[in-house]
């Protein structure tokens, strides 16, 4: 299967403070979510001047792909937020584009992290018509040996960052963004999770740390609703009460450094840790990487030449899905019934 052009989609994020309020009521239309909760989640991006830093990363990472593949023309779209991806292709119409290779910016299945984008693919063509692209989404990515290698050598930098005497003795914690446990019920069942769970095995064996922990952040919605657990606060709180004096924490379920990643970890949670007297460290997420870029040129070849899937494979190994065509399903059964979907509350830049 050959492509001739290659398409990033992606969440979006503003990029000046007027455009806060219209992109979160863009993220969360028909939710019902309060205006106040949205007012609030503003100041998020706010406290950075409205600018997300989302779009940035993206716009660096696409001049890597182009280093990666000379001579494709490589597109950026978004679901939320300018460059929308409906305006996109039909620009990749307008310019003769036949088939392109979409690449998202979520290592996983379930469906905010996978199912969506591949709605995203079947709105925009709905919305371009005749002459549309046709638009083949790469597959899951969470067990890719370049994803494994970056977030072990972003541990291994931040373990570098903290007090020599503490190194050896940090706890290292893995973090994810948090669903509602029907909703990762649904989809598999408990493939998102899962797949989470197995990357960080996967990860904390090839950064050599046996003692590790998995948890999850950024939930959002009525606490009547269960989300996944244990959160990341909560956890910290029972490490200092444990007498942990550092923290190595490693955003696992993020690829780029967004306001999830610097509002929540970066700015809630080390204040967190500086005022419970524990030394924080914060691994990087891959952002622009070259190897990222390679893991996504990777996941095109396999593609076009029909290899096998560059996986690492540790005990009880969790299924990845493949590619899809036009927006549909890759798998009946991979990120569950679009019709059954739950619409989890979300102020994610997945």
């Amino acid at each position: 299967m050959n492509f001739d052009a290659v398409l990033l989609l992606s969440f979006g994020g503003p990029e000046a403070p007027e455009q806060v309020m219209p992109f979160l009521e863009n993220v969360t239309r028909g939710r019902g979510i309060p205006a106040e909760r949205l007012a609030d989640v503003a100041e998020h991006y706010l406290h950075f001047g409205g600018v997300s830093p989302i779009n940035g990363i993206n716009r660096a990472l696409i001049e890597q792909l182009r280093a990666q593949l000379p001579g494709v023309p490589v597109y950026f779209g978004n679901r939320n937020w300018e460059p929308y991806v409906e305006d996109t292709v039909a620009v990749m119409r307008d310019n003769g584009i036949q088939r392109a290779a979409v690449f998202t910016t979520s290592a996983w299945g379930g469906y905010s992290s996978c199912t969506q984008y591949v709605e995203d693919i079947a709105r925009a063509r709905t919305a371009v018509g005749a002459g549309a692209p046709e638009l083949v989404k790469l597959r899951q990515y969470f067990d890719h040996p370049l994803l494994v290698q970056m977030f072990a050598d972003a541990i291994a930098v931040a373990a570098g960052s903290l007090p020599a005497e503490l190194r050896d003795e940090a706890q290292l914690v893995f973090t994810a963004h948090s669903v509602p446990i029907a909703a990762d019920e649904r989809h598999g069942p408990r493939l998102y999770s899962r797949q989470v769970d197995y990357a960080t095995r996967l990860v904390a064996a090839a950064a050599g740390y046996r003692d590790f922990d998995q948890v999850w952040q950024s939930r959002s919605g009525p606490p009547r609703i269960p989300w996944l657990e244990p959160d990341v606060s909560d956890h910290l709180t029972a490490l200092g009460g444990q007498g942990t004096r550092a923290v190595i924490v490693c955003p696992i379920g993020f690829v780029a450094d967004h306001i999830e990643v610097v509002w929540d970890l970066d700015h809630e949670l080390r204040l967190q840790a500086e005022q419970a007297g524990i030394a924080f460290a914060r691994a990087s997420t891959p952002n622009a990487d070259v190897r990222y870029a390679r893991l996504a040129a990777g996941l095109i070849e396999e593609l076009r030449t029909g290899a096998s899937p560059q996986r690492v494979v540790g005990p009880e190994p969790v299924a990845g899905y493949g590619f899809s065509v036009n927006g549909e399903p890759c798998s009946p059964d991979c990120c569950g019934d679009a019709s059954q979907r739950s619409r989890e509350p979300n102020r994610a830049e997945r």
